[in-house]
């Protein structure tokens, strides 16, 4: 029997309409095989137990292709939260250490892009949709998944972008959203033949905080593949996110 340890993890997303939150979570509770118990035990790690039974992983279809959906539904909100108040919630939660501190980096990540949009420092930031339960649950349950699945590398494709029209408790802001504009420095991105929002704040921020590589197709071996929808299907474009855990492919003359 062989003592040679298996080759690295790696972890790939292709985002060929854009990349949320949801599809996030969406593409990796697929990829880790986490049924429903699985996922109620994160939420009560997460002390987010009140969500069981409104949070599941489903199956989506566009244009006549298979893929998995996250679908959410929560109760309203009107809680506004800093990042003193998201350092405690994490805080409180039973969760590894390490998907903690991706937890908060991603937050503060957040904080930082919202502050300079804003002219407010980090901590003077009070989060309305990027603090609320959907972003916690996002960020939360991708922590956890990531921290589970442990992959050596994060290789993700560039994001598309195009022109079109958001709506917030701002009101009506361009798109790339500004607070995706000062998260997308140093990160490639190509053009989408759509309008609209196409990468959210909690998506990038999630992968920025993660390490993630921007690039090509990595040589691996493919072991376990999905493909994650949004809730919004873009017209014209190829819709969803491909995702694509495998191991990495040993260089010649190593074993």
């Amino acid at each position: 029997m062989s003592d040679c340890p298996l080759p690295p993890a790696i972890l790939v997303i292709r985002p060929n309409s854009g990349l949320s939150g949801d599809m996030l979570v969406a593409g990796l509770l697929a990829l880790a095989g986490s049924g429903p118990e699985g996922l109620a035990q994160k939420l009560a790690d997460l002390n987010l137990s009140d969500l069981v039974g409104r949070v599941s992983l489903i199956g989506r279809e566009v244009s006549q292709v298979s893929g998995v959906g996250l679908e959410v539904n929560l109760p309203e909100e009107h809680q506004h939260r800093n990042l003193t108040d998201i350092e405690q919630f994490f805080a409180a939660a039973a969760i590894p250490e390490p998907a903690r501190a991706l937890a908060l980096k991603t937050f503060g990540l957040l904080a930082e892009a919202e502050g300079a949009v804003h002219g407010l420092p980090p901590r003077e930031i009070h989060f309305h949709e990027v603090g609320a339960l959907d972003s916690l649950l996002d960020i939360g349950l991708a922590a956890l998944l990531l921290d589970e699945m442990a992959p050596a590398r994060l290789v993700c494709g560039p994001l598309p972008l195009c022109d079109g029209v958001i709506s917030c408790r701002h009101g009506l802001l361009p798109a790339p959203a500004p607070a995706v504009l000062r998260l997308l420095e140093g990160v490639p991105v190509v053009g989408l033949a759509s309008r609209g929002e196409t990468v959210t704040p909690t998506a990038l921020a999630l992968l920025k905080a993660a390490g993630a590589e921007f690039g090509p197709w990595p040589a691996l071996v493919v072991e376990r593949q999905t493909l994650a929808y949004g809730a919004r299907t873009l017209p014209d474009v190829p819709n969803g996110a491909i995702f694509v855990l495998g191991r990495g492919q040993a260089r010649e003359g190593e074993k």
